[in-house]
């Protein structure tokens, strides 16, 4: 007779870390994964029950459905489900799911024997420290902007709601994977795409500063290691969880540079406060797309990550085994072989010149999780393939404007793609909750 299987929770699991996830786990535990909406194509041998985080009777519902299914113990809950945006703005949101959800969550758990509560915070919790000075769990917090002041909240509310359940705060550093799939990197690569103007000037010294990040399964397997030691971890403990070395702005944008459009690129520093008059103007002007670059981020510009994570190797025997520089090669193929999909993705709005090369349906079809593990795969045949002696790199024509008389490169042309019915709106990513 074969052993029972335990039973782990996953909260936000259609998202770009819960879907693998689930995938992952459920080849050894039962899987039921809590999110706002439910995927098309679920986690293998997971069980995806809409939830609502921020409703009582919603949360209720959610875990008897685990309690008749599978008893009264679970493993681990892995709780990712959160609310976040680019705005700056402080959104009722932030304290309606991810703070508030997470106290209502705990508190519905206390009725459970739960032997594991993971938590993904960020490690922009912290202030940012000197160059050459590395930031541990220990540092202080100062987080800038509401995200990251929501997980700091919400940690609180872990600490003082969690009665006997033993928890891991995982403070993660930005995320990203071999499409990209980074807000703050996506970005950066579609101004350089489109040879943006932003693309050429940085607000302050340009070497000044960097971002933390950490590849997508180097977090997946952080939390694995994580639900593995259960038994063995202290009753609280906190992990950063990222790269120790990360490139700074100004490597990344020589970097974009060569593997764009093979040159090697400048980039001009220009005065914070003519920066956030110009990020105030772009976002005023009607230039067919709102700007993502805000006028509070001006000040963040050149802020500094820099992460020791000696803490988690020691806790977890965990280090990252992918960096951010070997996988910037592989994110441009992608961009390449089909742009409006990497835009889509990405949550960019193509320029017109893009969108005109697609139909209506191809728009608004929204990319499955399974769809970006197929694309990633195909990408990745790509660049194995060996190229042809001879081959050169293409060359962009320079002269051509679009409409906010930025300079553009030809319309690459589009890859034929399968008609599929039109789809709902894409709900607020990372907004972990939905109606039961």
């Amino acid at each position: 007779m074969s052993e029972q299987k335990d039973t782990i929770l996953i909260t936000g699991s259609s998202g770009r870390i819960g879907y693998p996830l689930a995938k992952r786990l459920a080849e050894s535990f039962n899987v039921v994964g809590f999110d706002r909406r439910a995927p098309s194509h679920p986690p293998p041998s997971a069980e995806c029950l809409y939830v609502d985080l921020t409703l009582d009777e919603s949360l209720r519902r959610g875990l008897e459905a685990i309690r008749e299914l599978h008893g009264n113990r679970i493993a681990s809950v892995i709780h990712l489900a959160a609310y976040y945006d680019f705005s700056g703005a402080s959104s009722p949101l932030y304290d309606e799911v991810t703070v508030r959800g997470t106290e209502r969550l705990l508190r519905m758990l206390q009725d459970f024997e739960v032997e594991q509560f993971i938590f993904s915070s960020t490690d922009l919790v912290h202030a940012p420290s000197v160059s050459g000075q590395r930031i541990n769990e220990d540092s202080p917090l100062q987080p800038k902007w509401a995200y990251p002041e929501s997980k700091v909240k919400t940690e609180q509310v872990i600490h003082a709601e969690r009665g006997n359940i033993p928890t891991v705060i995982l403070r993660i550093a930005g995320v990203y994977n071999d499409l990209c799939d980074s807000i703050p990197l996506a970005q950066q690569i579609q101004r350089f795409y489109e040879h943006d103007i932003t693309a050429y000037l940085f607000p302050g010294e340009v070497t000044a500063g960097r971002q933390a990040f950490v590849h997508n399964e180097d977090v997946l397997d952080a939390i694995m290691l994580a639900v593995a030691r259960r038994k063995e971890l202290p009753p609280e403990v906190t992990l950063l969880i990222g790269e120790s070395e990360s490139p700074g702005y100004d490597e990344l944008q020589r970097i974009f540079g060569r593997l764009i459009h093979n040159a090697e690129w400048k980039t001009h520093s220009i005065p914070k406060l003519f920066a956030k008059g110009g990020a105030w103007a772009q976002e005023k002007l009607p230039l067919g797309r709102p700007p993502f670059i805000k006028p509070w981020m001006i000040d963040l510009a050149t802020d500094n990550f820099e992460l020791d994570i000696t803490r988690a190797h020691t806790v977890l025997g965990w280090e990252p085994k992918r960096s951010l520089r070997d996988t910037l090669p592989k994110m441009i193929p992608s961009l390449k072989a089909d742009p409006l999909a990497w835009y889509r993705e990405n949550d960019i709005k193509p320029p017109l010149w893009l969108r005109e090369l697609a139909s209506p349906v191809d728009q608004t079809k929204e990319i499955e999780p399974h769809e970006l593990m197929r694309l990633g795969k195909e990408v990745q045949h790509t660049i194995a393939m060996p190229k042809p002696k001879g081959m050169k790199m293409e060359k962009h024509d320079m002269s051509k404007t679009n409409d906010s008389n930025a300079t553009i490169i030809p319309k690459p042309k589009a890859k034929p793609k399968a008609k599929a019915k039109p789809k709902p709106a894409k709900p607020a990513k990372g907004s972990g909750h939905a109606k039961a």
